[in-house]
């Protein structure tokens, strides 16, 4: 962490401008031994927030500039004034590949080395510049693949979160403070809280945790996406449906039975919510091995969704290959909603669907694209109901929170348990360090290095 480090951080490849971000100690000198500023002044001489056009070159042997390589900007940053902490150089150089290589080739001559994955954000956080919860939301802002994604990406990298979590840490400390001080004055009345307080108030605290506990699953389906499955018997029109929400001819239609022998996964937006959705073989018995495989890969999909869409022909009464995938459907616990399709055909009614089954019942029409829309809705509220307004809301980001965050609501929970058993308050407050721990663990104020390490490797190179 104490090397000079350097990598391109534009996307790979042609482009009107390339930018090579050096950041450490050594970031100004390193930079004015391929930098020359067409005002002839050295770059250790020009003052922080300052941008300078000049010529890049490549560095002799000797430490000196070489030959021209290109010409371009230099942009200065100094610590503490930096996305890092650092001192920081940003060299703007025209974007091809080749050329873009050759200038960050001769910044490692000059004496950098090259960055890892998600070095510079990584060393912003240890800087204390970026909370861990906010170095996360900057990998979920490039990664955004919707409005609402980035909206909540947003709302994370502006601290949220951080606050809200914050404001979890002090409430468990002065709560914890009035155990200790119970444990070291027993016979004393100097605690701030009776039992019975402390009571209420972790009651309240647990509320509140657990109402941002279930915002994770907001989260899930607007960033990261709800894990789906489309099931049914063979030509249900299963494929077709698929094509519908995709908007185009993803997958082969035909009205011979078995098509698909094989599953195949899209992610489509469907209004505010991602779904990772995947289209499976026809449910069946087949003495054909290549659809044998399909329909153990199909049940393997059913078996790990989040939310299913069961298929069912609208046109036709309920037939027993139906009747055995109503079977397998109640023994999951997924959401689950009847896509009866053609719809245009009949009343889109299927006699014979087991009554709470399912979340909804949806007539729909693959060859019209009736109640389609419908269809959407239904999915959407399922799992964003209203408006979010994500400049006052926190929401956790990713499941590392959500585990952290419910592991101190099991401590909060167990401090109850024993306050409410008639145990002093000292007692309670070893649950309540465990649930200190685990919050830490949740902002980033105490979490191992592999969690980090995991966390920054899944930045790219650059940021």
């Amino acid at each position: 962490m104490t090397d000079t480090i350097a990598a391109i951080s534009t996307p790979y490849g042609k482009g009107g401008i390339a930018v090579i971000r050096i950041s450490g100690d050594e970031a100004i000198d390193v930079a004015g031994r391929v930098f020359r500023a067409a005002s002839g002044r050295a770059l250790s001489e020009i003052e922080g927030g300052r941008i300078v056009y000049g010529s890049i070159c490549a560095p002799t042997a000797d430490g000196d500039l070489g030959k021209v390589i290109d010409d371009g900007m230099a942009a200065i940053l100094r610590s503490p004034r930096s996305y890092t902490g650092e001192d920081t150089v940003e060299i703007s150089c025209h974007g091809g590949i080749l050329l873009t290589e050759q200038v960050l080739s001769a910044v490692i001559a000059a004496g950098a080395r090259p960055a890892e994955a998600g070095e510079f954000t990584r060393r912003a956080f240890v800087a204390g510049k970026l909370s861990l919860t906010e170095a996360e939301a900057v990998i979920n802002l490039i990664d955004a693949r919707s409005e609402e994604a980035l909206k909540l990406a947003r709302s994370h990298t502006a601290g949220r979160l951080t606050e809200k979590l914050g404001q979890f840490y002090e409430s468990l400390r002065t709560l914890l403070s009035t155990a200790y001080v119970y444990a070291d004055y027993p016979d004393e009345d100097l605690t701030d809280l009776s039992a019975e307080e402390m009571v209420g108030a972790l009651e309240a605290l647990q509320g509140e945790m657990q109402a941002l506990s279930d915002t994770y699953y907001v989260e899930h389906a607007v960033s990261e996406g709800i894990t789906a499955v489309i099931v049914g018997r063979p030509n249900t029109g299963k494929s077709s449906l698929l094509n519908r929400l995709l908007c185009r001819e993803r997958a082969i239609v035909s009205p011979i039975a078995g098509t698909t022998r094989d599953t195949i996964e899209e992610t489509v937006q469907v209004g505010r919510v991602t779904l990772r959705l995947t289209d499976t073989a026809g449910l069946r018995e087949s003495d054909d091995p290549i659809e044998q495989i399909g329909v153990e890969r199909s049940l393997a999909a059913l078996e790990s969704a989040e939310l299913i869409l069961a298929v069912f022909d609208g046109a036709e009464p309920l037939s027993d290959e139906d009747r055995e995938l109503l079977a397998k459907l109640e023994g999951s616990a997924a959401p689950k909603i009847a896509l009866v399709n053609k719809s245009d055909l009949q009343a889109g009614e299927v006699i014979g669907l087991p009554e709470g089954l399912f979340h909804a019942v949806c007539p729909v029409s693959a060859r019209t694209e009736e109640g389609m829309d419908a269809l959407r809705q239904v999915i959407e509220s399922l799992y964003v109901d209203g408006e979010i307004d994500y400049d006052s809301t926190a929401i956790l980001a990713n499941a590392r929170q959500k585990g952290a965050l419910d592991r101190s609501i099991a401590g909060v929970e167990a401090a109850l348990g024993a306050l409410r058993s008639g145990f002093t308050p000292d007692v309670a407050g070893l649950d309540l360090e465990e649930a200190m721990a685990a919050l830490s663990e949740a902002d980033g104020r105490a979490v191992s290095a592999d969690i980090v390490d995991a966390i920054f490797h899944r930045f790219c190179v650059g940021k």
